[in-house]
């Protein structure tokens, strides 16, 4: 099983108790449908920084810290896209009672991802991601504002969340540089506001760059030319 299978049903896993099944169904419908790059970028932080540290990081010893990043950026992606679709405008009672739903499904991924990371050191982050969200998506309804890169800065601070929580969980911490990067991987989302697959914005190339900001000072200067970001 890779990363992003091992990440969708640790999020799975974290919304088993929900209750009523129609809303426990729409959540996993959400997950089915996402990318786990999120997630599989937190894991892949833990692995790089905990080799460094010499820790051996367990993936299912991170199952939370990963659920929790992932449902957090569903929850507010979510929200993003009622935000700006507004349903309620357009719908009929059906689709009402389908927006409902949705915009429960919304609080719910974010506060069940609230919770799995209430306890550890990203929760602040974590609370900073949402007001981060809140204030931007007000900025946008503003005249002239610059909506792409608006919405853009939720997978920016939920990639940085993924950083801060991978690293947290071997007891390092997120250079400056490894939170730069974590911000360009960000920007790889397409022009609807998803990202791909997370084996397409986590390739080779950009685990290889996050292995040479993550090494020794004194081992950064083997590091060839030809790994940066793609």
């Amino acid at each position: 099983m890779d990363d992003a299978a091992r990440a969708r049903d640790a999020a799975r896993e974290a919304l088993a108790d929900i209750e009523p099944p129609r809303l426990r169904d729409a959540l996993y419908d959400r997950l089915d449908d996402a990318s786990m790059a999120p997630a599989v970028f937190s894991l892949l932080c833990a692995r790089a920084l905990g080799r460094q540290v010499g820790v051996d990081v367990e993936t299912d010893a991170l199952s939370e810290r990963v659920a929790g990043v992932q449902l957090i950026y569903e929850g507010l992606r979510l929200t993003r896209t009622l935000a700006h679709d507004e349903p309620w405008k357009t719908a009929d009672e059906e689709g009402d009672i389908d927006a409902d739903l949705d915009m429960l499904a919304a609080s719910v991924l974010v506060s069940r991802g609230f919770y799995l990371l209430a306890r550890t050191d990203a929760a602040d982050h974590a609370v900073e991601t949402v007001r981060v969200f809140g204030r931007n998506q007000t900025r946008r309804r503003q005249a002239g504002a610059d909506t792409a890169a608006l919405d853009r800065t939720l997978e920016e601070s939920v990639f940085v969340l993924a950083c801060i929580a991978g690293a947290t969980a071997v007891d390092a911490e997120a250079s400056p540089a490894l939170v730069d990067h974590a911000e360009t991987l960000a920007r790889r989302v397409d022009g609807d506001g998803r990202l791909p697959p997370a084996a397409a914005v986590l390739d080779e190339t950009t685990v290889d760059r996050l292995a040479a900001l993550v090494a020794p000072e004194d081992e950064c200067d083997r590091v060839p030319s030809s790994a940066t970001d793609p």
